[in-house]
């Protein structure tokens, strides 16, 4: 019997179609990034290094693209952080974004050093609205998309005084003036966020942002908080959004190492088929129905197949109730019970094992599967008997 193993001819199906927007580039060498019109949703992080801290910042920056980055911000708090910025921002393997608070002047720095993008915070920027002009013509010349960046704990005094606190319309007003100042310049190599820590007003606000504008949106819920928390807060605020077509670049904030923010962000795209999927792990959550350890079968296999980027799906599966079928219906998978396990390629079984060598058996189907998928250009075949 012949099995194909070659991908999907037709796109897999999203929720809603992307909201049409302008495009900005984040100029690099050899690895570009589009932002907005069309173009797929990016994953960013933060480095936590001392930007001034060359090394360390490179060093973070390339365990971030491994993870998957696309996307890098790093911190310009003094004048040394500034002096550095060249060396980072032609040395990174991914573009970097400088993200600029306080002091007008570190703009510029960042514009004269190469970086990709500029990241400013005009709620928190001294006399920001009186330097428009020049940054709008640093920029303009130098090709530098600019992210006007709006957050509930920095907004502008006046419209904190106007609305009493940071509603989904202050975020959302704040960020249309300054966009608007910009534009009286001719300037309009813009994106826009308007972060919040509660998800339901951050959905709000981009709601209303992008009913408003035709400016790409740079998703975050700031100040998530920790790992699982924030995981969950991003997840929901996200999902709420893209699922509506709405944002084209993400940042996952949490108060965890920032390769976890590129693998939750990943995972987002992916559950949302916004990004093509890598691998997947399909487990039950076990019930009195379990004839098998699903919790140690599913963590084993998890482990022993980390770091695997094909697009392929392995069903753990612990009872006769639904096992057959979602193995059945996955790339790899096993329907497990009675102490051994059926193991399903593309829907067909190929092997009963014992318990004891599930794991094993469905690994190194994975990577028999892995190779052949890599290594064939057109659909791959496996004959079974």
């Amino acid at each position: 019997m012949s099995i194909d193993l070659g991908l999907p001819s037709a796109p897999p199906p999203v929720l809603a179609p992307r909201r049409e927007t302008r495009q900005i580039l984040l100029r690099h060498p050899t690895h570009p990034v589009a932002v907005g019109g069309g173009a797929p949703v990016s994953v960013q992080s933060m480095t936590t290094t001392l930007t001034a801290d060359v090394n360390a910042t490179l060093q973070q920056i390339a365990e971030l693209t491994a993870s998957g980055c696309q996307v890098v911000r790093v911190a310009v708090p003094s004048q040394d952080d500034a002096d550095e910025l060249p060396q980072s921002a032609r040395k990174a393997g991914i573009p970097v974004v400088a993200d600029i608070h306080f002091q007008p002047k570190y703009v510029f720095a960042a514009i004269d050093a190469g970086c990709a993008g500029v990241r400013v915070n005009p709620g928190n920027i001294k006399q920001f609205d009186d330097k428009v002009k020049e940054i709008a013509r640093a920029a303009g010349d130098a090709g530098t998309p600019i992210r006007i960046g709006v957050n509930a704990g920095s907004l502008d005094p006046r419209l904190l005084a106007k609305y009493g606190k940071a509603t989904p319309e202050a975020l959302v007003e704040s960020a249309l003036w300054e966009a608007s100042l910009f534009e009286e310049h001719g300037f309009r190599d813009i994106k826009i966020s308007v972060k919040h820590h509660d998800p339901v007003t951050m959905v709000n606000a981009y709601r209303l942002l992008a009913a408003s504008c035709d400016y790409p949106l740079h998703l975050g819920v700031t100040e998530a908080g920790p790992a699982f928390q924030g995981t969950i807060k991003s997840a929901v605020a996200f999902g709420g959004l893209l699922s509506r077509g709405i944002g084209d670049t993400i940042r996952v904030s949490l108060s965890a190492p920032p390769i976890e923010e590129v693998r939750v962000g990943l995972q987002i795209l992916e559950s949302l088929n916004l990004r093509e999927r890598g691998l997947e792990i399909v487990s039950c959550p076990s019930c009195g129905r379990a004839q098998v350890d699903v919790y140690t079968l599913a963590e084993q296999v998890t482990a022993g197949l980390e770091g695997m980027e094909v697009p392929l799906r392995v069903a753990v599966m612990g009872c006769v109730v639904n096992g057959p079928g979602e193995a059945r219906d996955a790339d790899l998978g096993v329907a497990s019970g009675n102490g051994k396990g059926q193991i399903f390629v593309k829907g067909e079984v190929i092997k009963t094992v014992p318990e004891s060598q599930i794991v094993e058996t469905l690994i190194e189907e994975a990577m028999r599967l892995a190779e052949q998928m890599e290594g064939e250009s057109g659909p791959v075949v496996v004959e079974t008997v």
